[in-house]
């Protein structure tokens, strides 16, 4: 039976040319490990599984004989327990060296935007950075994605349906799954959280058309409203151009003298730069359209930015519009123009390529060989439908 160990023989103990395991007598399982160097350490030697164990507590003198007993103490108690304090310690070591909470939900959003969101198309690029830093991170900052429970995500897609959302719930949804299955390719969590979660909503394409007596009405409605409102739509209607291009649309991107807007691919949703030939029509809005010195949009209420009150325009233009006219969005207003383009006779080709459009006739292989500009058959494509417009708001 060992003695128990006192401060003083401690002192005396002298290094040897091995080293030395010096056991406690008072507390089973303590040792004072003594190194050729003259280093001294405590350790703790149990039983876990019934496999021999050893945990270092710390190194002596700066832990003393109390202290080292009352560790070894505890760590008996952690075992009688059914815990192994040498695999927990290795795990809060672990723990401790690795990045710091690389998958907190802020973090994973940041590596997330700035290796794969910036790679899409500018349109898609703003959509899913909005949708990030407006939606999902202030909803979860501060959790790791990877304890994120499926109740939690399904109680914040919840509240996005219920504010009458259900289409952005679905896309807020993909984005969450997108986010994180980059962490699980990237190593910073094992499996993803979101997975299996189904979309919200069942989403239906939409293919709401205008008749030629709603546009029409839609037109005169639109003219009811004061600058920029009834510019926008106006040239929403001539164009078929969408929404955020045409609101975002400026000064420099247009030569009024050759009838031409020349859309940069930075702002198109396909990434790739459009050029779409102005009608008579909209290049008269345009040259009578108020300017304000010093900015450059040209559909502007304050000066610094482009127009954006989308929802509100819409609801003053249906107060304007007949009673029991079936609802539609704005986005329908393109898939008018296309379909009228149509009946006027213009080919689906001329047409997507007037919409900007890169699957249909020119998905694939037919893309990249395909590289005549149809410049002449888009002008006479648009001045048809412009006409179109003007005789139908003159019935």
């Amino acid at each position: 039976m060992a003695k128990p160990l006192t401060v003083k023989a401690i002192e005396n103990l002298k290094p040897t040319s091995r080293r030395r395991e010096i056991p406690d007598g008072e507390v089973r399982g303590l040792y004072l490990q003594v190194f050729p160097s003259g280093k001294r350490s405590w350790a703790f030697r149990f039983r876990f599984a019934g496999r021999p164990r050893k945990l270092t507590l710390g190194a002596s003198p700066e832990i003393g004989l109390k202290d080292a007993r009352d560790l070894a103490r505890k760590a008996h108690l952690r075992v009688a327990s059914g815990e192994d304090p040498g695999e927990t310690k290795k795990a809060a070591r672990t723990a401790l060296h690795a990045p710091a909470n690389r998958d907190l939900v802020e973090k994973v959003a940041a590596e997330f935007l700035a290796r794969h969101v910036k790679k899409l198309a500018p349109a898609s690029r703003v959509s899913a950075a909005r949708i990030i830093n407006k939606g999902i991170v202030p909803a979860f900052r501060g959790k790791r994605l990877s304890e994120i429970k499926r109740h939690d995500v399904i109680k914040f897609l919840d509240g996005i349906v219920d504010r009458g959302a259900p289409v952005s719930a679905n896309r807020t949804l993909s984005l969450l799954k997108c986010m994180a299955n980059f962490a699980v390719q990237r190593g910073i969590m094992d499996v993803s959280p979101i997975a299996g979660i189904k979309a919200p909503t069942v989403e239906v394409a939409r293919d709401r058309v205008l008749s030629d007596i709603e546009l029409a009405a839609c037109w005169r409605a639109s003219g009811g409203l004061e600058w920029p409102y009834s510019g926008f739509m106006h040239l929403l209607i001539l164009t078929g151009q969408r929404r955020n291009e045409v609101a975002a649309m400026t000064w420099k991107e247009l030569d009024l003298d050759a009838r031409v807007w020349t859309l940069p691919g930075a702002r198109a949703k396909n990434g790739i730069e459009h050029t779409i030939p102005l009608p008579d029509s909209a290049v008269d809005i345009l040259t009578d359209c108020p300017r304000i010195v010093g900015c450059d949009f040209v559909f502007s209420v304050n000066g610094r930015n482009p127009m954006r009150a989308f929802y509100l325009t819409k609801r003053r233009i249906d107060a304007l519009m007949p009673a029991g006219t079936a609802p539609w969005v704005m986005h329908d207003i393109r898939r008018t123009v296309a379909t009228g383009m149509a009946k006027l006779g213009i080919n689906l080709p001329v047409i997507e390529k007037l919409l900007n459009h890169v699957s249909g006739s020119f998905a694939g292989i037919v893309g990249v060989y395909q590289r005549h500009s149809f410049a002449d058959e888009k002008r006479t494509a648009m001045d048809a439908w412009a006409q179109h417009v003007e005789a139908m708001n003159k019935s």
